[in-house]
């Protein structure tokens, strides 16, 4: 089974919760104001709001046990549903902000009081700031003391990247927000509104393009980081009963499910049993060191016995 079902979307449930409250409140202030920004924000917060659903569908779906049809299992549901995330951003978001705005600059009309803009663009960066700081905390206590886009880059786990740079863009998207309704109301100049629309849909396609790429690479099969890698290696060659890991590959079926497949080179004359045992002490120490890998393939090969002989483990 994925390991999904372990997991505690705590990013997810949070960022869900406050783009609900948050795109009731914008469309209200857009409906009272007539504000083209504020239509836009709000758009963009109830597409998050329904991304965060997607990403909740894709934990909840790649949970489900392997089967005949799927041996591996079906983690990289996940995978899948962020990328379908990164697309409903750009066309939802991106395309009707920016669709909304060049029609705010063709059919202008004057802001009424904008005091309703001014109270829910503050109550929605504080909902935003508390989302993106619950995102940015799980992050850093999966990916250590990485830089912020290493740490997303070498990231496997979409429900937490994907709720990051969502948050990362309504919190820049407030700030178009802000900008246009005060500078449309401080000159009195209805396209300047719908001008910031129009940036808050370009903002919202580039960080879905970010995001497609990088569920692109997850849903493609990514190999786990180097340094987890490179520990492998260090663990095969510090056995007794080895001469060299002569290859290590990896493929992430989930953010904590890993396949682990091993062409290991054994020393001379090694009896069955003794190769199989240490096959299996081989094993115990990489599952200790990386629970994620859930999935071990040793190939291996004694050069007395001038043969190779494949073991599976998983669990």
């Amino acid at each position: 089974m994925s390991a999904h079902s372990e997991q505690k979307p705590i990013a997810v449930y949070g960022a869900l919760a406050a783009n609900l409250l948050i795109a009731a409140t914008k469309f209200a202030a857009a409906l009272f104001t007539g504000s083209s920004s504020m239509m836009s924000e709000g758009i963009h917060s109830l597409a998050d709001t329904g991304n965060q659903g997607l990403l909740l569908l894709g934990i909840h779906r790649s949970a489900k046990p392997s089967d005949q049809t799927h041996p591996f299992g079906y983690g990289q549901e996940l995978y899948f549903w962020s990328l379908v995330v990164a697309i409903i951003l750009f066309g939802l978001g991106g395309g009707m902000s920016i669709y909304e705005g060049v029609t705010h600059i063709r059919h202008a009309r004057p802001l009424e009081d904008p005091l309703w803009n001014y109270v829910t663009l503050g109550l929605a960066f504080l909902f935003e700031g508390a989302s993106f700081i619950i995102a940015l905390r799980e992050l850093r206590r999966a990916q250590g003391e990485e830089s912020i886009w290493q740490a997303v880059h070498a990231s496997k786990d979409p429900t937490i990247f994907v709720v990051l740079f969502e948050d990362f863009a309504a919190i820049a998207g407030l700030a178009l927000a802000f900008l246009g309704v005060f500078l449309s109301h401080r000159f009195n100049s209805p396209p300047l509104d719908g001008a910031a629309s129009i940036l808050i849909g370009l903002l919202l396609a580039v960080v879905s393009i970010v995001l497609a790429y990088e569920s692109k690479g997850l849903l493609l099969g990514e190999s786990a980081n180097r340094q987890t890698v490179q520990h492998i290696y260090e663990i095969v060659n510090a056995d007794k009963d080895v001469l060299q890991a002569r290859q290590a590959l990896t493929m992430h079926f989930g953010p904590s499910d890993v396949l682990l497949n091993l062409d290991v080179q054994f020393r001379p004359k090694l009896s069955s049993a003794e190769l199989t045992a240490a096959i299996d002490r081989l094993e115990q120490k990489i599952r200790e060191a990386y629970p994620e890998i859930k999935r071990i393939f040793v190939e291996a090969k004694s050069l007395a016995q001038s043969e190779r002989s494949t073991h599976a483990g998983s669990t």
